[in-house]
């Protein structure tokens, strides 16, 4: 879930968006079924790595490989392909599992930016090599 953004720039806002959330904004959805062996990651900045401990639980766990999608292409999806490309990680990005305000960004991150980072798929393709590696 996220719960904030980094500080500065107070006049730098997403068009629409109110000076503060709404109560409960960052609470998960029934839908997700949360249990109480997972484990949650509470971002506050744009890349899910950053000041979250969520590299010491992947190592802990022995990950090495990430997949990632979000609400945000440009910003927080990139960031924390790049963070996780720095940090060592298998990057796989499902482009069909984001979207950004801004098309003419989304469309750059997906098609400048992560085929360096990573490898790009489907949801469908990852899926489909995650099954067959089981």
């Amino acid at each position: 879930n996220v719960t904030g953004r980094a500080p500065g720039r107070t006049e730098a806002r997403s068009p629409g968006r109110s000076e503060a959330p709404p109560a409960g904004w960052a609470d998960l959805i029934d839908a997700l079924d949360v249990q109480p062996t997972d484990h949650l990651i509470t971002k506050r900045r744009r890349s899910a790595f950053h000041d979250t401990g969520l590299d010491t639980l992947l190592r802990d766990l022995g990950v090495t490989q990430v997949v990632l999608a979000g609400l945000s292409t440009s910003g927080g999806v990139e960031s924390t392909a790049r963070s996780a490309a720095d940090h060592g990680y298998h990057v796989v990005l499902a482009t069909d599992a984001m979207s950004d305000p801004d098309a003419d960004a989304h469309r750059h991150s997906i098609e400048r930016v992560f085929p360096k980072l990573g490898e790009t798929a489907t949801t469908a393709e990852v899926v489909q090599k995650a099954e067959a590696t089981r």
